[in-house]
């Protein structure tokens, strides 16, 4: 029998990562997500992984801090030997984050230290945690933003972290390839989430906005994403690396 495989989603409890969880769970991948604060939410969608058929764990975790790295990976390690005998799994979607909508002359340096620390810094260290664990032939999946190809004003702090990934997925996709190991970016565009206080889902005016620039002509929704970063966990994806992937409806071309 085929051992299943086993997919980290931070950020997994709601938005996009919670898309992400239930299409890669329908791929017959189990899953675990990490949380920030709402355990309930994270609970709700290990139910629905469960009743797909698919092993599914909820570990918290504030990705902006290293220090609680380790703590992290052991708790994972040890929930992952007991299901599965081994302490690996096989891919790593570095989803979780923060926005800030603020101009460049009024952000702050705690703002900009807060988009570090969850964009670029954590992201970094915990994927160079995780490749301990990660199994050969599996993958990195970096969720970068639209904003680094086109840009609107008040953003400039998270599209430059988000940028920075971007290239620091390049470089994880040369440097591991001797592990059989992918890394490729999922870059979204405006989707109707509650991500940075939901104005894209709330501000109608903002989305006939944005409908308006997208020759599809609407807003993107958290299912036009999950799906693309399940199929990039699937094998009809190996071949695809060190990609930037951008699911905009076209927007801004």
């Amino acid at each position: 029998m085929k051992k299943s495989k086993t997919a980290l989603i931070t950020g997994g409890s709601r938005g996009l990562g919670k898309d992400m969880a239930l299409n890669i769970a329908k791929k017959g991948i189990n899953v675990i997500i990490t949380y920030h604060s709402n355990e309930s939410a994270a609970k709700e969608v290990v139910s629905q992984i469960i009743k797909i058929g698919q092993k599914a764990k909820a570990i918290r975790l504030d990705t902006g801090n290293i220090e609680l790295f380790d703590a992290f990976f052991n708790e994972l390690n040890t929930y992952l030997k007991q299901e599965n005998g081994d302490p690996n799994f096989d891919f790593l979607i570095n989803n979780a984050g923060s926005g800030i909508y603020a101009p460049f002359l009024k952000t702050t340096e705690e703002q900009f230290d807060q988009m570090f620390n969850i964009h670029l810094k954590g992201v970094y260290f915990l994927t160079q945690r995780a490749l301990t664990y990660m199994n050969e032939g599996g993958s990195v999946i970096n969720i970068s933003s639209g904003l680094t190809r086109f840009t609107f004003p008040n953003s400039s702090a998270y599209a430059s972290m988000k940028g920075a990934i971007e290239v620091f997925t390049r470089y994880l996709a040369k440097e591991l390839g001797y592990k059989g190991i992918t890394a490729n970016v999922v870059a979204p565009g405006a989707i109707a989430t509650d991500f940075a206080g939901g104005d894209t889902k709330n501000n109608e005016q903002k989305r006939k906005m944005l409908s308006s620039i997208t020759p599809l002509g609407r807003v993107g929704q958290p299912e036009d994403i999950g799906s693309v970063v399940a199929f990039l966990c699937s094998d009809e994806a190996q071949w695809i690396n060190g990609q930037r992937i951008e699911i905009s409806g076209g927007a801004m071309l």
